[in-house]
């Protein structure tokens, strides 16, 4: 770890991807499974929607999401260095953060949604006037914003136990605050996708073949190793604002509850102070015969305990 910690960062990268690239594989095999279903599934079903296909094709996030949890959870261990137990890494994060994922995958679908069918419309009707392409460059922003958003989401889902307001609260101000890294994961992005066209395009121009290479580099390379990537970028810069974050929140907390905790001392001592006062002052014939009971203070009590509580006043202001 020291030699990588002295090595430059693009080097340390390299380091762990390829250190790690079988496991990166098995990662990917684990994620195809349910992925393949899926898509499958919406696939066939997309056959019978007319013009809506590609929404419905769209719709293989939602399923699938939950399970790029475990990815996720893999490929952010990998990226910092750390040593996973891939298959029991994968499925405890699947378990422990289904629910949410399923969230985030009906949001990741809406803004997919809405990023496709906006830009294609407005480039589509530029041509007929100039202001569609204003609107078409703002729905690119909007959509970078989205994908921005979702270098962060699932890393932090399943990293931190925080709620989801938060989870996208602080996604959306990494989206502005840490432009640096989110450029630096879009390249990084970018050069995958250049190397995996690259390598579905020496299989040949045949439909049957490029069908085929595209399957496997899915299966194999694509998920997985995108996911290395966004968390190598984004990853340090994260932890580092959400554990800050919880420090100073528990630093204000024992504040506030000293100060409380002070606050309640000197009510009590306050209060004392006045009953202390009263008792001194209390007119009790110490002399006379029996124990009966005597109202003070909404209390029947009885004489000697008046006169016990009196005499340790009377102490308590001499000492």
């Amino acid at each position: 770890m020291a030699k990588e910690t002295a090595a430059l960062p693009i080097s340390v990268f390299f380091s762990r991807l390829f250190g790690n690239f079988h496991k990166l594989i098995f990662t990917n095999l684990l994620f195809a499974v349910p992925f393949a279903a899926s898509f499958a599934l919406f696939w066939f079903l997309s056959r019978f929607a007319g013009s809506f296909s590609n929404a419905v094709l769209f719709l293989t996030i939602i399923p699938v999401f939950p399970f790029y949890a475990g990815v996720t959870r893999v490929c952010a261990k990998l990226s910092q260095g750390q040593d996973v137990a891939i298959f029991d890494t994968f499925l405890s994060a699947v378990k422990e953060n289904f629910v949410r994922f399923i969230i985030h995958g009906l949001i990741c679908f809406a803004a997919v949604f809405f990023s496709y069918w906006s830009i294609s419309l407005y480039a589509g009707l530029g041509s007929v006037n100039f202001i569609f392409y204003v609107l078409m460059a703002i729905s690119i922003i909007i959509a970078l914003f989205f994908l921005f958003a979702f270098y962060y989401i699932p890393t932090m889902t399943v990293t931190f136990d925080i709620s989801m307001k938060n989870i996208y609260k602080n996604s959306a101000l990494m989206t502005f605050g840490e432009i640096k890294s989110n450029i630096i994961a879009t390249f990084g992005l970018f050069l995958l996708m250049v190397v995996s066209t690259t390598i579905v395009l020496c299989f040949g121009m045949w439909p049957v073949a490029i069908a085929i290479s595209t399957a496997v580099i899915c299966t194999l390379i694509v998920p997985s190793v995108a996911s290395f990537i966004i968390n190598s970028a984004v990853y340090p810069r994260m932890y580092a604002m959400i554990t800050d974050n919880k420090s100073q929140n528990k630093a204000v907390d024992k504040k506030l509850s000293d100060k409380r905790s002070e606050m309640l001392d000197l009510k009590a001592r306050q209060q004392k102070k006045e009953i202390d006062e009263e008792l001194k002052t209390l007119d009790i014939d110490a002399s006379a015969d029996g124990d009966e009971y005597i109202y003070y203070k909404g209390r029947m009590m009885k004489r000697s305990v008046l006169l016990k509580l009196r005499e340790e006043a009377k102490e308590s202001e001499e000492n």
